[in-house]
C-alpha cells in the first residue's frame, strides 16, 4: 500500500511539474478552492462521498484535472481516497484552508473582469493573447474560459478566438436593469400561477441565514452574487410564467461583471439578506400581495445603495467605448 501511494505521489508530482511554467499555478491547483467551495455550498459533511463527475460537470472541465485536484486535496488532508470507492470529505470545509481559492484562479478571473469593465482589453481576443497577458498555462486558461462561457460573458468566435459578450459597464445601465426588475419581480409574486414549496422556502432561508452568520464577509464575490441570483430567480420561476424568469435570467447574465465591482462594499448585503428573509416569511403566510410590496421596497433600497458606483465606472464607460469602436 505504501509503495502504491508513493508511486501515485510521484506521478502527481511529475504531472504538476510538467504543467508548471515560470511559477504558474496548474489547473488542478486552481480547481482545489472551487471544489472545496462547491462542497461547502452543497452542504457536504465529513465522511460524504465526493462525486467526481458531478464536480467536472459543474466546473466545466474533464475528469482528469478534477482527479488531480482531489489528489492535491488528499495531500493536504482535506479529503481521503478509498480504493475502488473514490474520494470522501475528511475535514469540515469551513475549517479547511482553501488552497488559494481567492488567489490563483480567482485573482486572474477578476482581473479579466476588471479589464473588461475598464476597456483595457479588446472585445475580440485570442488564447495566445490571454495566456501572455495574464501569465497562465493553457490548462488554466481552458478552465477560465469554460467558467466565463458558462456564466455568459464570453463566447467563441467562428473559426478562431473568443469574443466578450455585451455586458453592462455603467451605473446608469445597471439602474435601468433595476427599473425592469421593479416591473417584473413584484408582479411575479402575484401571478395566478405562483406556487412555491415549503422545502424551497426552507432552502432559501438557510442560505440567507448563512450569509448573515458570516458568509457575507468570507465567500467569494462570485458566490455572493450567485446567492442573490438564486433567491430572485427561484421566486421568478415559482411564478409559473416562463417569460418573467427568462427576462430576469438574461438581466442577471449581463449585469454580472458590474455586480462584482459593486461588492467592494459588502456591508449593504446584511440589510439585503434581512429583507430577503422578510419576503420569505410573508410568502410562508400566503400573503403574496404584501410580499410583492416588500420586494418592491427591497429593490428600491438596492438602487439607493448603488449610487456610489457612478464615479467608479466613469472611466470604465469611456475606455470601453473607445476599445469597442
Amino acid at each position: 500500500m505504501a509503495l502504491a501511494r508513493t508511486g501515485r505521489e510521484a506521478r502527481l508530482t511529475a504531472t504538476r511539474n510538467a504543467e508548471k511554467t515560470q511559477g504558474q499555478a496548474t489547473l488542478p491547483e486552481m480547481l482545489t478552492g472551487q471544489i472545496l467551495t462547491y462542497l461547502r455550498e452543497q452542504g457536504f459533511s465529513p465522511g460524504n462521498h465526493i462525486p467526481a463527475q458531478r464536480l467536472a460537470d459543474f466546473l466545466g472541465v474533464s475528469r482528469s484535472p478534477v482527479s488531480r485536484a482531489l489528489e492535491i486535496l488528499e495531500e493536504h488532508g482535506q479529503v481521503r481516497r478509498e480504493p475502488k470507492r473514490g474520494y470522501f470529505l475528511d475535514r469540515d470545509t469551513d475549517k479547511a484552508e482553501l488552497l488559494g481559492q481567492e488567489s490563483a484562479i480567482e485573482a486572474t478571473y477578476f482581473q479579466i473582469a476588471e479589464d473588461c469593465l475598464n476597456g483595457e482589453i479588446p472585445v475580440s481576443v485570442s488564447e495566445a493573447m490571454l495566456k501572455s497577458r495574464y501569465g497562465v498555462s493553457q490548462g488554466a486558461l481552458n478552465g477560465l474560459l469554460s467558467r466565463m462561457l458558462r456564466e455568459g460573458w464570453i463566447e467563441p468566435r467562428k473559426g478562431y478566438g473568443w469574443r466578450f459578450s455585451t455586458m453592462l459597464t455603467t451605473a446608469d445601465a445597471l439602474m435601468q436593469t433595476y427599473q425592469l426588475r421593479l416591473a417584473l419581480e413584484p408582479a411575479a409574486l402575484i401571478e395566478p400561477t405562483f406556487h412555491i414549496h415549503d422545502a424551497t422556502l426552507d432552502r432559501l432561508e438557510e442560505t440567507e441565514r448563512r450569509l448573515l452568520a458570516g458568509d457575507i464577509e468570507t465567500i467569494s464575490a462570485r458566490n455572493l452574487y450567485e446567492a442573490g441570483v438564486l433567491f430572485h430567480e427561484t421566486l421568478a420561476q415559482a411564478s409559473g410564467n416562463p417569460y418573467i424568469f427568462d427576462a430576469l435570467h438574461r438581466v442577471n447574465q449581463v449585469r454580472r461583471l458590474i455586480a462584482y465591482r459593486s461588492m467592494i462594499q459588502r456591508e449593504r448585503y446584511y440589510k439585503q439578506a434581512e429583507q430577503h428573509l422578510e419576503i420569505l416569511m410573508i410568502l410562508r403566510h400566503g400573503q403574496r400581495q404584501q410580499a410583492a410590496d416588500a420586494m418592491r421596497h427591497h429593490l428600491n433600497s438596492v438602487i439607493l445603495n448603488l449610487r456610489f458606483l457612478d464615479a467608479t465606472l466613469t472611466k470604465a464607460s469611456g475606455d470601453t467605448a473607445r476599445n469597442s469602436g
